[in-house]
């Protein structure tokens, strides 16, 4: 009877008090960066904005003055390119280097850009290939990096295969043991302006067993009136699902861009946001360059915009708070 008893009570106390692994596959908790609601949040609970650009480093590897640069500027967050011939050595260095500069890493894959369209693109299995094969390098880092995923992974084709391919690239990086936070780009090359993305998040989200998934939306020239902004914004605020805008300009060969908007309203809700790039644009679109020659003193008027606007990344950044903890700022 008193093992019965005893039994018993272990079982209640179980149900009443769940083991604190299952409580983080419920609810999006877990080591590092995760989702809260709608937000992004540090391992403290602390909540955690993005405030940052883009830096090609694939294409500009010998330009690595510019975490520096980006960081003394005022940003908290840096979204790194990179492409299949940036090795785990390489990646770690990245990682080392957003460190030393206090920046969170966001570390996008970019090979998948245009898929459906670009007949070079790989696609987000492969994608998902290329993250477990720096599972050597990235384990143990989800204080520090997002994984981004795939850049832009569908053109304007076939788009209905996204949400697929999301929900199995996330799981591809679980089932290896990748418990970071994990950024998804939308398809029509970024914009989502069919909808897939914004109709299929709560699903996409769902399928992800840590419940760690920040959405993430490119802003160009689909963006160019306020209400198309808001409306964007409010569609996410009111699923209750985190989002960012993981790229945007101020214009674009699509159109003009309500990049006030963008900003405003994203400081108001609480929303990140990094803006498209540093420097070295090149074929047609070297406006959307922040920086001239990557020469921080020579911002763009973009630059200028961007970083130090009312609504910009210097007044409106704040670090994370990992940062100012020693003993995980390693």
């Amino acid at each position: 009877m008193g093992v019965v008893c005893a039994a018993l009570i272990a079982f209640m106390l179980a149900v009443k008090h769940p083991s604190r692994s299952s409580q983080s596959l419920q609810t999006g908790t877990g080591p590092g960066l995760h989702v809260s609601g709608r937000n992004i949040v540090e391992a403290n609970g602390n909540s955690f904005v993005m405030r940052g650009v883009s830096h090609p480093y694939a294409w500009h590897k010998d330009q690595n003055q510019a975490f520096a640069d980006i960081k003394r500027l005022g940003a908290n967050a840096l979204r790194v390119v990179l492409t299949n011939d940036v090795g785990a050595g390489e990646v770690s260095d990245v990682i080392a280097k957003c460190k030393q500069n206090r920046l969170i890493c966001v570390l996008e894959y970019h090979d998948t850009t245009g898929h459906g369209e670009k007949d070079e693109a790989t696609d987000l299995d492969a994608a998902a290939g290329y993250w477990t094969g720096l599972k050597s390098v990235l384990a143990g880092q989800e204080n520090f990096v997002v994984i981004n995923v795939g850049n832009e992974p569908y053109g304007n084709n076939d788009t209905a295969g996204w949400a697929g391919a999301t929900s199995g690239a996330v799981k591809k990086l679980r089932d290896a043991g990748l418990r970071h936070l994990i950024m998804v780009d939308g398809p029509n090359w970024g914009q989502d302006w069919s909808g897939v993305m914004r109709s299929n998040a709560t699903s996409v989200f769902n399928s992800d067993p840590r419940r760690n998934i920040v959405f993430s939306v490119h802003m160009y020239g689909v963006y160019g009136t306020a209400s198309k902004v808001t409306d964007y914004y409010d569609a996410f605020q009111n699923a209750g699902l985190p989002l960012v805008v993981g790229e945007f300009g101020w214009k674009h060969t699509d159109g003009d861009v309500d990049e006030d908007t963008i900003m405003n309203e994203a400081q108001s809700r609480g929303i990140g946001y990094l803006g498209w790039s540093w420097s070295g644009n090149s074929g047609g679109v070297e406006y959307l360059d922040l920086a001239t020659g990557f020469d921080p003193g020579r911002l763009t008027e973009w630059g200028q915009h961007l970083f130090n606007s009312a609504n910009g990344i210097k007044a409106t950044a704040k670090e994370a708070t990992v940062y100012g903890d020693r003993a995980m700022a390693r």
